[in-house]
């Protein structure tokens, strides 16, 4: 029985609102890129209205999350779980969570990236909303994976992108240790209070991806299930 007809009979079915939600943090997450931009060429204005959008972003997401727990059935005709679907909700929350996270940290300290992190630090944040990018992909595949009964095709397909995703954090990992060093470096000539934020805004960003890419695992579990 097609999934619009299983909605039907037993309610609507939460897939929807999962994609819709990983969506929405997606976008919190890459505007993340802008935002530095607009940070590291002093352009606080616009960084300011960047981070307000995050923040938006971050509250509609939060929206979803609370409108799909209170109307999630406690049983579903479905292959999954209630409570796989609430972590997988759980995880991609964190995404926008984090997003926001940063965007508040720096924006609030008025934070400057120095001129040698610069182009690092881009990259870095650039691989981070990637690994997100990434996350959402897998996650719009979740519809044609139910059609499957999580079996075939489709779950090597979906195998793959959580396998791209891991590629992904693990890049970022690197990307994290380079930054990281290249401030250790310099962080003598910075006044300390900044060294610290920098060095906190630095591993955020590295939990951004880490954030994605439990994502990715919670889909393997579904999978494996």
């Amino acid at each position: 029985m097609p999934l619009s007809n299983i909605a039907n009979l037993f309610g609507r079915s939460p897939i929807k609102p999962i994609k819709e939600h990983m969506a929405t943090a997606h976008k919190a997450s890459a505007d993340l890129v802008p935002f530095f931009e607009a940070l590291m060429q002093g352009d606080y204005t616009t960084a300011k209205t960047i981070q307000q959008r995050i923040s938006a972003t971050e509250n509609r997401a939060d929206d979803i999350k609370k409108d799909l727990r209170l109307h999630l059935p406690d049983s579903l005709f479905m292959p999954v779980s209630r409570t796989d679907l609430l972590e997988l909700l759980h995880a991609q929350d964190e995404v926008a969570n984090t997003a926001q996270d940063i965007a508040g940290l720096a924006i609030g300290r008025q934070m400057e990236v120095p001129e040698t992190l610069q182009a690092m630090m881009t990259t870095f944040v650039e691989s981070a909303v990637a690994a997100s990018a990434q996350a959402l992909t897998a996650i719009n595949e979740l519809d044609e994976l139910l059609e499957s009964g999580f079996a075939g095709r489709e779950v090597d397909i979906a195998q793959r992108m959580t396998e791209e995703l891991d590629e992904l954090e693990r890049k970022s990992d690197k990307l994290e240790v380079q930054v990281r060093s290249a401030l250790f470096k310099i962080e003598k000539e910075l006044p300390p209070v900044d060294v610290i934020f920098l060095y906190r805004v630095i591993e955020w960003v590295g939990d951004l991806a880490d954030r994605a890419h439990a994502v990715g695992n919670r889909l393997q579990l579904l999978l494996a299930r």
